[in-house]
């Protein structure tokens, strides 16, 4: 299984070699300023020829480059890990697990389940300790005016079934580029998948043990365990506002694909609530509770999923009560195809391809660029196969010379608002970094 090197493991040694051979520690920390974990880095020796060098060529719009960034081509890891049912992801922490996508393997219009990430608070049940036809789902709660238990075959037998393509994103997603660093998993772009998820809906199964006048929030329970191995403390137990909680495409999820939920995305049972930061949707789900306050669980309080209320400068110290909880993830795009470091014939225009989505909201429209983004042209943007899911987009670039070119992309949602073109406001957990996605391209 490989990981990505900590920053200790990358700088170790570095003093005793400036002592033996200076000239090989300069080249050796010049490697590492260009971190390869890092699609947006910054250089210390930011010279246009040092760039151009170390692309292997011209870079033709460098003018135009927004000041710090390296070249895309540069900040890209193609590092992956062997992990059971799952194919080329990246690991981040192997306790728990969590894995992210590289974003050439998200080109699917559903996301296979082999290429959908894995994101855990705590330590999966054994699988040799699931039974899916003995597991029971327990609904209760202060607001719950009759608690019942279901198997899964009685959620299947006794309510209706639905099918919806729905978009899970960490709220972590692209917290490796905050700078200071913020804590937790440095999720680059790979932390999304758009599958399909099969269940009854969340609605139906509350209603069906009522739902009292002062319900203003559910919670989940899962069956995974603290990594401190500690049984009376929960890993995570989130939840959603009652309104989210009664939207139609809010699932209680047997089924991915139309196959059973990959074991560590929550087999056999799960929440998925789509649009909103993935911990909202609760995996070995064996307890959901309707509460007549906003659900206190493990990791509802700031600063988990929390950002501050206002623009804070970067590495301040926040107090709990300047806090406000994720709810809808913002406008997000990512380039899916070619894969980053592509080389292209400066005869042949270049298809580009991804997706693009905007939480509770629709994608208006998606523009790429090639000059970093001095320019943009206007992509094709498909309809959305249901609300909730990513929208395809598509668009057809021409290379004006060779050298080294990088692809943008930034999306706008139904209400105007676009991806910025670099990080946005730095936040102490690092969460909802949608700044434009990129890839590098060499026209020859």
């Amino acid at each position: 299984m490989k990981k990505r090197p900590s920053d200790d493991a990358r700088t170790r040694g570095i003093h005793e070699l400036y002592a033996e051979d200076p000239e090989a520690a300069d080249r050796q920390l010049w490697d590492r300023e260009v971190d390869p974990t890092s699609r947006r880095g910054f250089l210390k020796r930011s010279s246009l020829l040092a760039m151009a060098a170390a692309v292997g060529g011209s870079i033709p719009f460098a003018d135009r480059m927004p000041g710090g960034l390296i070249p895309a081509a540069l900040a890209q890891s193609d590092e992956s890990f062997e992990l059971e049912g799952k194919d080329g992801l990246t690991v981040l922490n192997d306790r728990p697990i969590n894995a992210e996508t590289p974003p050439h393997l998200l080109d699917d219009d559903v996301t296979p389940a082999r290429h959908m990430f894995v994101r855990n608070n705590g330590i999966p049940p054994a699988i040799e300790d699931i039974d899916a036809d003995s597991w029971e789902l327990e609904i209760g709660g202060e607001s719950c005016e009759n608690p019942q238990s279901f198997t899964i075959a009685e959620l299947k037998e006794r309510f209706e079934h639905h099918t919806y393509q729905l978009t899970v994103e960490c709220g972590g997603n692209g917290r490796h580029e905050y700078v200071p660093s913020a804590s937790g998993n440095q999720w680059t772009t790979g932390a999304v998948a758009c599958p399909t998820f099969t269940g009854v809906r969340l609605r139906d199964v509350l209603e069906a043990c009522g739902i009292a006048d002062d319900a203003v929030y559910t919670g989940y329970y899962g069956a995974d365990s603290h990594a401190s191995g500690d049984p009376d403390r929960d890993p995570i137990s989130r939840g959603v506002p009652i309104d989210k909680a009664l939207e139609d495409e809010s699932l209680i999820a047997w089924a991915m694909n139309g196959e059973d939920i990959p074991y560590l995305n929550g087999y056999p049972l799960r929440v998925v609530c789509g649009g909103w930061p993935g911990s909202v949707s609760g995996k070995w789900l064996k307890r959901i509770v309707i509460r007549n306050q906003k659900h206190d669980g493990t990791k509802m309080a700031p600063p988990s999923y929390s950002v501050p209320k206002h623009p804070v400068a970067p590495g301040s110290e926040v107090p709990d009560e300047d806090f406000v909880t994720i709810h809808s993830m913002p406008v997000k795009s990512l380039v899916t195809f070619p894969e980053s470091g592509t080389e292209q014939s400066l005869d042949d225009p270049m298809t580009v391809r991804g997706h693009a989505w905007a939480g509770d909201l629709s994608v208006k429209e998606v523009h790429v660029s090639i000059d970093f983004g001095a320019t943009w042209q206007k992509a094709e943007l498909k309809d959305a196969p249901n609300r909730l899911a990513w929208q395809r987009w598509t668009a057809s670039v021409e290379f004006p010379e060779q050298g080294y070119f990088e692809i943008w992309a930034r999306a706008t949602d139904e209400n105007g608002r676009s991806q910025p073109m670099v990080v946005p406001g730095w936040n102490p957990k690092g969460y909802l970094n949608n700044a434009c996605h990129r890839i590098a391209v060499q026209v020859a």
